[in-house]
């Protein structure tokens, strides 16, 4: 596998809200643009030459991408495989109107298992299938902007850990994960 940076879209509007977006979209906070802002500032700090930028198409990432790689890089290209996971029925709600058999708390891991129970969603066999394709076809050093679970998804392949593990990644937004001889760090501004 070649060398990675690994970056989630920054915050939106929904997010903020606690709704699931999946394959809908939001536009990104004022805190979500600094967050991208903060990326651009790690990524400006590491050599990215020969480096190519994949994107979701996805509004948040594709504008995610814009200011994280302002200067970066030549060209961004977009790629389906990078979307976020599909969670079918429950797109576009909040948390809380979620009729699960658990209480679910507003932590990012907590919701994790929703999106694999989703009523009619693409589940995380569905998600691994797919990112496991795009990391087949990657030719070289690459940052990709991606979706929180997508990123989880496509670490926890790059890394050998089984999918029941996903929940022992990290997220974030305004982090880059660096990828790379099977280990993975999380940079952030100041470290």
């Amino acid at each position: 596998m070649p060398p990675l940076y690994i970056l989630r879209h920054g915050q939106t509007v929904w997010n903020a809200e606690h709704r699931i977006q999946g394959r809908l979209d939001s536009p990104l906070t004022a805190e979500g643009k600094a967050q991208a802002r903060a990326q651009n500032n790690i990524l400006r700090g590491l050599d990215l030459k020969g480096f190519q930028a994949f994107c979701s198409p996805q509004g948040r990432a594709f504008h995610t991408a814009s200011i994280a790689l302002e200067g970066l890089v030549p060209a961004v290209h977009t790629d389906p495989r990078l979307a976020e996971i599909f969670v079918g029925a429950w797109e576009g709600l909040r948390r809380d109107e979620l009729v699960v058999d658990r209480p679910v708390d507003e932590s990012e891991e907590s919701a994790l298992d929703l999106y694999e129970r989703a009523p009619g969603g693409e589940g995380f066999q569905g998600l691994h299938a797919r990112c496991t394709a795009f990391l087949a076809d990657l030719q070289g050093p690459s940052v990709l902007v991606t979706h929180g679970i997508t990123s989880r998804m496509l670490r926890l392949i790059i890394l050998g850990k089984d999918i029941a593990e996903i929940g022992m990644l990290p997220g974030g937004q305004g982090v880059v994960y660096h990828l790379e001889d099977g280990e993975m760090h999380r940079l952030t501004i100041g470290a």
